[in-house]
């Protein structure tokens, strides 16, 4: 894995798309989720699922791909900086 820097999670990147001055309250009624539920996104707290995705995406002019690509480049990245896992690997039949 390169030494690149670590990418960041969506609702990092979600908070640069709210307008300054809207508040919490008025994107979850955009949205149709609670509180809790947007705020641990926006805190990194809990991933971007594909429900949310599409409404983030409804909401922002963008793709739910999009959300969710920078959801797997981000659990990618946290994952490879765990230990490897010691994982024999399949071996390949003889055609």
């Amino acid at each position: 894995m390169s030494r690149m820097h670590s990418p960041a999670h969506p609702g990092e990147v979600l908070r640069e798309f709210i307008p300054e001055g809207m508040t919490v309250t008025k994107t979850v009624q955009r949205l149709g989720v609670s509180r809790v539920m947007l705020s641990r996104v926006l805190n990194g707290r809990s991933a971007m699922t594909a429900d949310m995705a599409i409404r983030i995406g409804l909401l922002t002019g963008t793709t739910p791909e999009s959300w969710l690509t920078n959801q797997v480049q981000w659990d990618l990245w946290q994952a490879g900086k765990q230990p490897k896992p010691k994982i024999k690997p399949l071996e390949r039949m003889a055609a």
